[in-house]
């Protein structure tokens, strides 16, 4: 079966952990959107793995992983991570392959975004400044370098001795520090000797996978609102986080996808600025007391709320949900009640849906319906039916105000603390 996982809230849903568990049944992992602006966390037993740009596959050592066409890549980064795996016992030869038409992530890039966040004061958007949107940005004016450039040095210097003299001159007028030709171009083509091997026409490869029979399983990084155009805009990420993104970012078409999996907290957390209409002071200081909701990549503190089951329909809509993943069950355990947000109020309206104007979002009140606490650990629960009855009842709500079926369920970080339903 071939397997789409997205994120159904803001991002940080634990797609990392669900991605390792489904990956058990499945042949190939796929990233096909994104940079290294995401994280993913997976612990296994007690060791702990942080992903941005390789797929959380890779921790199973007999599956394959493809890094594809519409993901943005930072080749130094990459390098970087593949040889944290490597020397952590992590073979990778053989078992990673990127693809030769994804767009690079540059220094110019990185400084640009950071340069115009600054400028944005008040304003900003809350980037993780990796230099993404100026990456996607290239992409979509058709000056992007792709890594199928990085692997002819003759052409990639002259295509980036001419893109950092046109970006020197915007980082001028924002006030940035202008790049070097020459430290970019050593670093850059350093890093193309080691990525030489794992490059190819993933298109073509994937192609002869599923001729093959193999399945795929898509890792989608950052979540349905963030996607860059049925998020909460501006205040989103500069790709498809959604499931459509995953067949155009690498070129398996939409009928060879039989299942999309939405994966969400049972609660709701957002880095960054933006609406965030069930924010709660309460609920964040709680899950920041326990050590929890710090970003993977950043190391920001996140903001949280109760549910928002108006996004997570929006959401099981717009991806075309089957299955739901709920993560992160234990971060209520000692609530004595619980809120779901099951409609907004808006300027005397009730919305079963959020608005598309993030304004008109920010006046949105959640309508909430109450439910009881268990008050007792959940973190050693191994089934579904061992959970406190009130947790039970509670997840399952949560699968029937969003309209798609509950199938996984985490109550901790580790590998063994996910449990089918």
């Amino acid at each position: 079966m071939n397997t789409i996982l997205v994120g159904a809230q803001w991002g940080d849903e634990g797609k990392g952990k669900i991605i390792d568990v489904l990956t058990e049944a499945s042949d190939i992992v796929v990233r096909s959107q994104g940079g290294n602006n995401a994280g993913h966390t997976v612990e296994v037993g007690k060791e702990k793995f942080v992903l941005h740009l390789i797929p959380s596959g890779i921790l199973r050592p007999k599956k394959k992983c493809v890094i594809a066409n519409g993901v943005v890549i930072d080749p130094v980064a990459l390098v970087k991570e593949i040889e944290g795996l490597e020397k952590r016992g992590i073979k990778l030869a053989g078992r990673l392959l990127i693809s030769e038409t994804a767009h690079l992530v540059l220094p110019y890039h990185r400084k640009v975004d950071e340069a115009r966040e600054n400028r944005k004061g008040r304003n900003k958007i809350g980037t993780t400044k990796r230099g993404i949107g100026p990456a996607y940005g290239d992409k979509a004016a058709r000056t992007g370098l792709r890594l199928i450039d990085l692997a002819q040095p003759k052409v990639f210097s002259a295509k980036l001795k001419a893109r950092i003299e046109e970006n020197n001159a915007i980082l001028e007028s924002l006030g940035g520090e202008p790049c070097s030709f020459r430290e970019v171009e050593k670093a850059y083509l350093e890093a193309a000797r080691k990525l030489r091997p794992f490059i190819t026409n993933t298109v073509v490869w994937l192609h002869r996978q599923l001729e093959a029979g193999k399945s795929l399983l898509f890792e989608g990084a950052q979540g349905t609102f963030l996607d860059i155009d049925f998020g909460t805009y501006p205040f989103v990420t500069s790709s498809n986080t959604t499931a459509g993104g995953s067949c155009t970012g690498s070129g398996v078409a939409p009928h060879r996808i039989e299942r999309v999996v939405g994966v969400m907290k049972a609660y709701t957390t957002r880095v960054g600025e933006g609406p965030l209409p069930t924010e709660s002071a309460d609920i964040s200081d709680m899950l920041h007391a326990m050590g929890r909701e710090f970003g993977a990549t950043t190391g920001r503190a996140r903001r949280c709320g109760w549910f928002d089951a108006v996004a997570t329909r929006y959401a099981r809509m717009v991806n075309g949900i089957d299955e739901l993943a709920i993560t992160n069950l234990d971060g209520l355990d000692t609530l004595k009640q619980i809120q779901v947000c099951v409609a907004y109020e808006c300027r005397g309206k009730r919305l079963l849906y959020p608005p598309n104007d993030a304004e008109e979002l920010l006046h949105c009140r959640p309508i909430y319906r109450k439910f009881p606490g268990w008050q007792k650990s959940t973190t050693k629960v191994r089934s579904f039916k061992k959970l406190p009855v009130a947790a039970q009842k509670y997840v399952t709500a949560l699968a029937e105000l969003t309209g798609a079926k509950l199938r996984i369920v985490s109550v901790g970080a580790r590998r063994e603390q996910t449990f089918r339903v």
